[in-house]
């Protein structure tokens, strides 16, 4: 019972991680209707800038640990966000009138373009990154078993929690989201109204791009190293946790994170680790066999 509930403390963990990039891709398919396939490579970004960041600060001798934190959690969410919006206006919105695959084979195209970018900028070997955040909390024993949880982990989910809150504030309370509303239901007729639509895409690339840098950086902080591919795998585990909890639903791409990662973490503990992307996606076909729409999602009522 010790080992599963460790595994179980793993598994939030990675979730968080899953569920902050799986917001960027449901927000982005709430509005458009058109999946960002270079929002992993996004992260991706994101991972380095807070790894370069944090480097640079140690360098500097800055040796207050939060402090550094904090400070590559700002840099790296705005560089990261100015790629988000950058990427918005030159791979999506001058396709925006086309057909519907233009901007599916765009967002293809854009993430192999900053995947082999940041190949060639950083090089392909994995990139070491020294523990920022080390010791333990223990939460009790079960047994034998001493339980606890990493300080890292906490930050992990404390961050997430926070961030998730504030999106949903953001949907729900400010003009911004009353916009993304608007355009969700309706860009037509949005623009009709007075709401810039161009202006309210380019803001949710910016906040999803945002989310991701944030991924980014906790991804580093948790594991140590990453390369330029991260972005490929992390990027497919969140859409497919986006499309588990109901894609275009904010609390259900969390969920479906959370979800991906529980399932991850306990296959992997109990069964062959090889297999666990296997499991990941078995069990995401048999949910979408039974309810297509997710977890979450809502069922679409076409327009007549």
């Amino acid at each position: 019972m010790g080992y599963f509930v460790d595994q179980l403390i793993n598994g939030l963990t990675l979730g968080s991680v899953y569920g902050l990039i799986a917001i960027g891709y449901t927000m982005v398919y709430g509005i458009i209707g058109m999946i960002n396939f270079a929002h992993g490579e996004v992260f991706m970004i994101g991972a380095f800038i807070s790894l370069i960041v944090l480097l640079l600060l140690a360098q500097l001798g800055v040796a207050s640990v939060p402090l550094a934190i904090l400070v590559a959690l700002v840099l790296t969410a705005v560089f990261t966000a100015l790629w988000g919006f950058v990427v918005e206006r030159i791979a999506y919105r001058p396709l925006r009138g086309s057909f519907r695959l233009a901007p599916l084979i765009s967002a293809i195209g854009m993430s192999i373009f900053l995947q082999n970018l940041v190949q060639l900028l950083q090089g392909a070997r994995v990139k070491p990154l020294p523990p920022v955040l080390t010791g333990r909390i223990p939460l009790g024993s079960i047994g034998d078993h001493q339980i606890s949880v990493a300080m890292v982990q906490v930050v992990i989910v404390v961050v997430t929690v926070v961030l998730m809150a504030g999106f949903s504030l953001l949907v729900s309370r400010t003009a911004l989201g009353r916009a993304q509303r608007a355009c969700e239901q309706d860009r037509r007729m949005a623009e009709l109204v007075g709401v810039n639509v161009d202006r309210t895409i380019s803001l949710t690339f910016v906040f999803g791009a945002a989310l991701a840098a944030v991924a980014g950086l906790l991804y580093t902080i948790y594991y140590g190293s990453i390369d330029f591919f991260i972005g490929f795998f992390a990027g497919l585990k969140a859409f497919t946790a986006a499309v588990l909890g109901g894609i275009g639903s904010l609390p259900g791409a969390m969920l479906g994170g959370l979800l991906i990662g529980l399932i991850e973490a306990l296959w992997s503990a109990y069964s062959d680790i090889q297999y666990k992307d296997v499991a990941v996606f078995a069990i995401l076909v048999l949910i979408l066999l039974f309810r297509p729409t997710g977890l979450l999602g809502r069922q679409e009522v076409e327009k007549v």
